[in-house]
């Protein structure tokens, strides 16, 4: 089986963290955020994973080279000149994709964190001998969304409803499809949107249907999604009683610290933190609720919550770092400082304190 991950843009949203990483290689409970994806994949026997790229391929195919050693599975890149949108590049990546066999194919959207029922896809979409099958979520505010409204009994979708005023459903498109490679076959290649132009076609001929995903979801592509992100996800590893999550006296909750990481005398950790390789946690230290990627150093008795350190940061002592502060990579935050929501772009000392939310240049 092959799949297609829609890797996309410039991850905007997630700056300054994607000022030094393409968003994909961006740390997620301490594994970039496309090797969820790729692990899930190759876990089904997925054989091939070719990724929709619009900028920067080759930093992302040099690391991911490691990966398709250690996985077997093989990575390609698809590259676009010009962003095509979310159906575009699946025209532009036909040959890699169709390969004579018939068998049906995954896209997935990066940004997009959950438990992947891909085995479950797959039986469902034999089951129903439609075209297309695509996974939706509930939420509790459809009114944000492109709502899914389906046949409850058989899943085959009727109609989407753009952010609807009145309320049609709760159920979501959670970006993880499975086609047949004749949906190919109705994608030109242009800038064109699955979601707008494709699915609302192939329903309309009642050879769409949806599953409704168990277990979480979340599109992870902004700070506080991110954020809540990491606690669902955190959430379903303690569901399936994972022995990655660490214990102890000093933990509440749960809590994700990579092996490498030293953590000192007297701190409290969780709930939902993940703490990254070689990450040094002096003593007398407080976290929650956030992410402390690889190399940083946490001074004693600082406190970090609901906020992400990027790569190889520092937070000095007694500083206090809360309310989705955003640490690029390489910036270290002085002695006693204070950040409220401060976004800082990477190599930069914090000398003054953040009083209110902005961005520091």
């Amino acid at each position: 089986m092959k799949a297609l991950i829609l890797v996309g843009g410039f991850g905007t949203r997630l700056r300054p963290l994607t000022l030094s990483y393409p968003k994909p290689l961006v740390d997620f409970a301490n594994k970039p955020m496309i090797l969820h994806q790729i692990e899930a994949l190759e876990a089904i026997g997925v054989t091939e994973v070719v990724l929709a790229i619009s900028y920067q391929p080759e930093g992302m195919l040099n690391f991911l080279k490691e990966f398709e050693k250690k996985l077997g599975i093989k990575i390609t890149c698809s590259q676009e000149t010009e962003p095509l949108g979310t159906a575009g590049p699946l025209a532009l990546a036909r040959d890699y994709l169709v390969d004579g066999s018939g068998e049906p194919f995954f896209v997935l959207n990066s940004d997009v964190i959950s438990e992947y029922p891909l085995k479950q896809m797959i039986e469902f979409h034999k089951s129903h001998g439609g075209e297309a099958s695509i996974m939706v979520t509930k939420v509790d505010e459809p009114s944000k969304y492109g709502v899914v409204v389906l046949e409850e009994s058989t899943g085959q979708v009727e109609r989407f409803v753009e952010k609807p005023k009145l309320f049609v459903g709760n159920k979501i498109n959670a970006g993880i499809y499975l086609l047949d490679p004749s949906v190919l076959d109705r994608i030109e290649l242009r800038p064109t949107s699955i979601e707008k132009e494709v699915f609302p076609k192939i329903a309309k001929e009642k050879k769409l249907y949806a599953m409704v995903l168990p277990g979480f979801w979340m599109d992870i592509g902004q700070p506080r999604d991110y954020i809540t992100g990491l606690r669902l996800y955190l959430d379903s590893l303690k569901k399936k009683s994972s022995p990655k999550l660490a214990f102890g006296p000093h933990i509440i909750g749960n809590v994700l610290v990579d092996e490498s990481a030293t953590i000192g005398e007297g701190c409290l950790i969780g709930p939902d933190v993940a703490i990254g390789p070689g990450c040094v946690v002096e003593s007398g230290v407080r976290l929650s609720r956030c992410t402390v990627m690889r190399g940083v150093r946490i001074k004693k008795h600082a406190c970090v919550s609901s906020s992400i350190i990027g790569w190889h940061s520092t937070v000095g002592q007694w500083a206090r770092v809360e309310n989705m502060t955003i640490l690029g990579e390489d910036v270290h935050v002085g002695d006693e400082i204070y950040t409220n929501g401060g976004v800082v772009l990477p190599h930069k000392e914090i000398k003054s304190s953040i009083l209110k939310p902005e961005i520091v240049m």
